[in-house]
């Protein structure tokens, strides 16, 4: 079975990494919540305080076969100054396994040089951070093994384009009739 986890720091924009936890157990994909803050408490965009399964030093994430960034302006500043964050994303990125970011987290893949030579997309005004790539306002970009998406309002269909890499179409119907979507 597939395990995918997703970063979480303080400032993140809540939605779009809980609802890609939420539809990838949906999914029965195995997915763990990674806090980078050496806490397993975070602090949302939103003032919303929730708690992670765990935090990054106590993981091996390595044995994961995708990470997943949410935004949200603090979130990203914090995901890209984390020396664990960014070199993660650089190996999986090497490596071919996921490397999926929303909203303005594709800008810590553009930092971290994950983005040369691929289509990716963000939310708007952040196309300048997303170094190397041919920018596009789709909703959700795949480029292989890397995922983009704008932002909140693209969570569900981010998720779903996850959900896909890794499971087959049928699974993908049954969440999204299982969420009436």
């Amino acid at each position: 079975m597939s395990r995918l986890a997703v970063f979480f720091a303080d400032g993140c924009e809540e939605i779009e990494g809980l609802t890609v936890v939420d539809m990838l157990r949906r999914a029965n994909l195995e997915v763990e919540s990674v806090s980078i803050m050496k806490r397993l408490e975070i602090h949302g965009s939103h003032d919303i305080l929730f708690q992670a399964d765990t935090v990054l030093e106590e993981t091996d994430i390595q044995s994961f076969d995708g990470v997943i960034l949410p935004g949200g302006g603090v979130g990203t500043a914090n995901l890209g100054a984390h020396e664990g964050v960014v070199s993660t994303v650089q190996s999986f990125a090497k490596e071919g396994k996921l490397v999926a970011a929303i909203c303005a987290a594709p800008s810590v893949l553009g930092q971290a040089g994950v983005l040369k030579g691929r289509h990716a997309t963000c939310h708007p005004g952040w196309e300048d951070k997303l170094i190397g790539a041919t920018t596009s306002e789709e909703t959700v970009v795949t480029d292989d093994n890397v995922i983009t998406s704008r932002g909140m309002g693209t969570a569900i269909d981010f998720s779903l384009a996850i959900i896909k890499k890794f499971a087959d179409d049928q699974t993908v119907a049954d969440v999204r009739k299982g969420i009436v979507y």
